[in-house]
């Protein structure tokens, strides 16, 4: 009989239906929270943005373009020279807010920015960085070009976007997928 009772303890007991309701909810839980990713490698490009593909659409940031300036740089030709390919120069709303508050001092970078082979995109933030972030997280189409330290650092935590920027009086790129 005492053998009995302790070979019954070692057996699992039946669930009830209350615990199979604790673990659904803690599984729902569980999805929807957020686990650590880790940083994409270059090479892992393809596989996470397989938009990406020529004419490029290229993201200009407000000091991307006041640099290019000072550097004594042709935007479109610069970035066709770096992407070997056609690219298309895509400029926010609020890209040309910030220009406009530079003042007087920018306004070649503002002339600049008006360019008809620039593309116009709307948008309704009033801080060119969040509106970045924000877009190119949802539509990964874009390459982001851009010399501001704390945007590269939000835009690399973001798989799957290459990142732009002036290198020696020339445009570079962090990340680009491999000709395959």
């Amino acid at each position: 009989l005492f053998r009995s009772r302790e070979m019954e303890s070692y057996h699992e007991k039946p669930e009830t239906a209350l615990s199979e309701i604790k673990d659904e909810a803690a599984v729902r839980y569980n999805k929807t929270q957020v686990t650590a990713i880790a940083a994409p490698s270059a090479h892992m490009f393809l596989s996470e943005n397989l938009a990406m593909k020529p004419p490029y659409h290229v993201w200009l940031d407000t000091n991307f373009i006041n640099f290019s300036m000072q550097n004594k740089i042709e935007i479109v030709e610069g970035l066709m020279d770096c992407l070997l390919a056609k690219v298309i120069p895509c400029v926010c709303d609020c890209v040309m807010a910030e220009l406009e508050k530079l003042g007087r001092k920018f306004r070649i970078a503002l002339k600049i920015a008006r360019d008809k082979r620039f593309k116009r995109l709307s948008c309704d933030t009033k801080y060119a960085d969040d509106c970045v972030c924000r877009t190119v997280s949802s539509n990964p189409v874009y390459i982001v070009a851009t010399c501001d330290q704390d945007l590269k650092r939000r835009l690399r935590k973001i798989p799957g976007v290459p990142i732009m920027y002036l290198s020696k009086h020339k445009y570079a790129i962090e990340r680009l997928p491999d000709a395959e």
